[in-house]
């Protein structure tokens, strides 16, 4: 196998997680797998541009499958657990009607508006992560760091707010705040706010203080909520970021 290939393969595994993520979601009731699949991604992920860089191998090929694999795993997948809220919300509401006797297909009634609306929320996730994604592959400034909310973060937000979420306390002023998360986060992605990475250039303290208190956050979120601590890590980065955003601008 030549070099170059290794990162493209562990890309198109990103994309395969992502995949089988979505099939467990929308065939299953519980949003856990969903969430592992996109976990496996994500190092999928970074393993990719990991070993692209120990390489030195890189090219538009492998840049431009990158972004189409992200759309499938932090764009399509998130977009797929927010919808299986909503239908098992509906469900649970009496707003889905079946059609069989299994209820195996289930249908939204035409003249529900708030059905429609509480399954279109999902898609606009993936819509706005693919335009993300877009303006990353032409953004000459985001090589250090990112400009808008990266995508995998956005969909681990999603993925450990979802996969947590207690199914007992579908009510609807708690999956109304939910989903109206969604328009505010998919504005995160594409807006012009500055976001730190975590690509260290040397371990220097002056130089990656920043980083180093961010980790020590995710590793203090974790020793208290365990596997909930995911959704409140990027919680944490997008306020630390704020922050730090402040603080060098003082500086």
């Amino acid at each position: 196998m030549k070099l170059f290939n290794i990162p493209n393969l562990l890309t198109c595994c990103n994309l395969i997680a992502g995949c089988v993520g979505i099939v467990f979601v929308l065939t299953g009731e519980s949003l856990t797998a969903g969430l592992i699949a996109m976990v496996i991604a994500c190092m999928f992920d970074f393993l990719d541009g990991f070993t692209a860089r120990l390489l030195k191998v890189s090219g538009p090929v492998g840049k431009e499958l990158d972004s189409l694999a992200d759309v499938v795993s932090f764009g399509v997948l998130p977009a797929m657990m927010v919808f299986q809220l909503s239908r098992l919300y509906m469900k649970s509401k009496g707003l889905l009607v079946s059609d069989d006797v299994d209820g195996c297909s289930d249908y939204i009634e035409a003249n529900d508006l708030e059905a429609f609306l509480l399954c279109a929320l999902a898609f606009l996730i993936p819509a706005f992560s693919a335009l993300r994604l877009a303006k990353f592959n032409l953004d000459e400034r985001q090589t250090s760091s990112f400009i808008g909310l990266p995508t995998p973060a956005n969909a681990l937000l999603w993925g450990g707010l979802l996969a947590n979420y207690d199914i007992v306390l579908m009510e609807a002023p708690y999956v109304y705040l939910l989903l109206l998360a969604v328009p505010l986060t998919c504005y995160l992605l594409v807006s012009e706010i500055p976001m730190f990475s975590l690509k260290f250039h040397d371990i220097k303290w002056t130089n990656n203080w920043y980083r180093y208190v961010f980790i020590i956050g995710i590793v203090l979120l974790f020793s208290v909520l365990r596997l909930k601590a995911l959704a409140w890590v990027i919680v944490w980065y997008i306020i630390w970021n704020a922050v730090y955003q402040i603080i060098r601008k003082k500086s």
